[in-house]
């Protein structure tokens, strides 16, 4: 006799049976079988993760405007002061650059220029790249001047700018520390002379300590080595502040040093 049993069916139920699965919306469904279920926790991690590092690099973009703003605005103004062809290479170090500008001072600039002509000198000896690493630089409230508390920098003077300035052909001595020079003399004669290149007082270089190297010179030709080389060149393209503290010679041109407190760059006929 079959007999039926009454009461439950035989089956298991599954906790979350009711719970509507979650899966991605591009995984296929195959009829007869159930999605496969991930935790929502993946995606929320992922997002919170995602906004953390967004957050986190929200500062720094800003930073980074702000500073690429007080680059731009420093260029022009020390090209419309120097009077440079091209705005020089401005960089402001130190982060966060936003509480420095806030503050109105700024820790660490640098600044590469080209080509800063020389006005106002007989003897004009233009400095093919001048490097300055400023510290502390605040600018006045009108922004008719800026000022650095600290500086160092590094100009370079060509030969063929030496020579111009001089009148004479100028190229690297046959020692360290002293120029060739190629005299012209009456008659398609040339004398060529080596002479010392040192510091002086009032961001000048001078020139002496005379060695004939090739030719004869005449009594003649050493008045004009007198009159050419017995006044130093002055730099009159440097920023206020800075003075002058080594001259070296390099293959291609003079490299000049200086160091200075509480300088200053304003326009030229400021």
């Amino acid at each position: 006799m079959h007999r039926t049993q009454h009461g439950h069916d035989e089956h298991t139920y599954d906790d979350h049976a009711h719970e509507p699965p979650y899966y991605e919306p591009d995984e296929p469904y195959l009829p007869g079988t159930r999605p496969r279920a991930r935790p929502r926790r993946r995606r929320t991690l992922a997002l919170t993760a995602a906004v953390l590092v967004a957050l986190a690099l929200l500062p720094v973009a800003v930073d980074r405007v702000v500073a690429a703003r007080i680059e731009s605005r420093t260029a022009k103004a020390f090209q419309q002061g120097m009077g440079t062809p091209e705005a020089p290479e401005v960089e402001v170090r130190g982060f966060p650059v936003v509480t420095q500008a806030a503050s109105g001072t700024l820790r660490h600039v640098d600044i590469t220029a080209h080509d800063i002509p020389a006005h106002g000198s007989a003897r004009p000896l233009p400095v093919s790249e001048l490097s300055l690493r400023l510290n502390g630089l605040t600018k006045a409230d009108d922004d008719s001047e800026a000022r650095a508390r600290g500086a160092r920098a590094s100009a370079f003077l060509s030969y063929p700018d030496v020579s111009g300035a001089l009148g004479l052909e100028i190229s690297q001595g046959d020692r360290p520390g002293r120029v060739s020079a190629v005299v012209l003399l009456p008659l398609s004669q040339e004398v060529t002379v080596t002479a010392t290149v040192s510091a002086v007082s009032g961001n000048r270089i001078a020139f002496g300590d005379f060695e004939i190297t090739g030719g004869s010179l005449p009594a003649a030709g050493s008045a004009i080595l007198d009159r050419i080389f017995e006044r130093p060149i002055r730099l009159r393209n440097i920023p206020d502040g800075l003075r002058l503290r080594s001259v070296t010679t390099t293959a291609d041109g003079l490299d000049a040093e200086f160091t200075g407190r509480s300088v200053t760059f304003r326009p030229e006929e400021a």
